[in-house]
């Protein structure tokens, strides 16, 4: 199996200003095609920084991806830097140069000589055509490795890859016959140690696929992998979740990309179940969730910001709104208003309906904040209308 590294060039990632998105959609783009990602490195702008991270990526990998530092700027030396650790000399690349021309011609730009830098190649490379940007890429084959360079621009990033990248590593053989798959569960109502607790034995147990809980702020994921065909992949992988499902039940809300609020809102219009919400602690923030998914004005008839007693808030708002449902958040958020008898963190839920009212406390601490005490609050108060529903 191709053995593969990500690198990404830019001191705005050691920074902290931009989120490194790019290297998260290569994995993903890498793991379709079969081909393991080993490892991710990231680097300033810097040349002697970059050849050595390179250094010890050629050491370890067959593939190494590079996105950023490919533009016509001083700091854009990624390519530059690679060529001389490698001993390969600079050349124009007349294909790169026509491109780069063309692009400013389009736009009617005047093109500066700082612009023919982005056509200036390894000998012996070839160019990947960038119909987003002026900036090609780069691919450089050297002895027994593969080098791929693309801008850092994640539009353009992700297009050359789709268009050009893929289809290359098919055509070289460096794509494996077998995919790597991850799905994802999403669980709330317990925290990552309960669920490593209830999983262990499959945990330990299996190898192909692999089982891994982690946290997430008020819910746990756990993430499934496994590699091999593609039938015999997705067979793994619903094998696996029918097991986590069996230790887990109704604590998993969904598989992979939606989100509790989304799920909720889904089994209010599908049942056809109308709900109010009445807040405190969570200053909004309840309503708000239940609103971003499309379609919450079939459900959602009203909604009320006040402090009082959680039971007396759902039934209240209920009642008011004319709903099926009514849900209450009221607590102490902080930073301050906590008492030995009622900390911060402290939460009353309340969920009315036409079989009774529901209350339930919890208690998430102070270390989460203001913002996470309300987070949390709304995250419990929607999986206790999601459990209803499921009744």
């Amino acid at each position: 199996m191709t053995r593969a590294e990500i690198i990404s060039v830019g001191t705005e990632h050691l920074l902290g200003q931009i989120v490194d998105t790019n290297a998260t959609f290569l994995c993903t783009v890498l793991a379709e095609l079969g081909i393991a990602v080993y490892f991710r490195s990231t680097v300033g702008d810097n040349v002697r920084r970059v050849q050595d991270v390179f250094r010890h990526a050629l050491a370890r990998a067959d593939l190494i991806l590079a996105t950023g530092g490919l533009g016509p700027t001083d700091d854009d030396l990624t390519v530059a830097a690679v060529a001389e650790a490698l001993g390969l000399p600079l050349e124009r690349n007349e294909e790169a140069w026509a491109h780069v021309q063309e692009f400013f011609r389009k736009r009617k730009r005047p093109l500066s000589e700082q612009q023919e830098k982005q056509a200036m190649m390894p000998r012996g490379s070839r160019m990947i055509p960038n119909p987003r940007g002026s900036a090609p890429g780069v691919i450089i084959e050297h002895r027994d490795k593969t080098i791929i360079f693309t801008p850092g621009v994640p539009r353009e990033m992700k297009g050359m890859v789709e268009d050009s990248v893929v289809p290359y590593l098919r055509e070289r053989g460096l794509a494996g016959r077998e995919v790597i798959r991850s799905r994802v569960l999403r669980i709330t109502g317990l925290g990552e140690s309960a669920v490593e607790d209830r999983l262990r034995d499959l945990m330990r147990s299996s190898v192909n696929p692999t089982i891994a809980p982690y946290a997430h702020t008020g819910e746990c994921h756990v993430r499934v992998t496994a590699r091999g065909g593609d039938a015999e992949v997705e067979a793994m992988l619903a094998r696996a979740e029918a097991a986590i499902r069996e230790r887990l039940g109704n604590t998993i809300y969904a598989a992979d990309q939606a989100t509790l609020e989304e799920v909720v809102a889904k089994a209010l219009a599908t049942k056809r179940v109308s709900i109010a919400v009445a807040e405190s602690c969570t200053a909004g923030l309840l309503g708000h969730r239940l609103t971003g998914p499309p379609g919450a004005s079939a459900f959602l008839d009203g909604g009320i910001i006040t402090y009082s007693a959680a039971r007396a808030m759902a039934e209240s708002v209920r009642r008011q709104a004319g709903t099926d449902l009514g849900i209450a958040t009221t607590g102490i958020a902080g930073p301050t208003g906590g008492t030995p008898a009622k900390p911060v963190g402290l939460v009353y839920l309340a969920l009315a309906h036409a079989g009774g009212t529901e209350v339930r406390e919890i208690h998430v601490g102070t270390e989460p904040g203001r913002a996470g005490v309300k987070y949390l609050a709304s995250q419990a108060a929607l999986d206790m209308i999601r459990l209803h529903l499921l009744r």
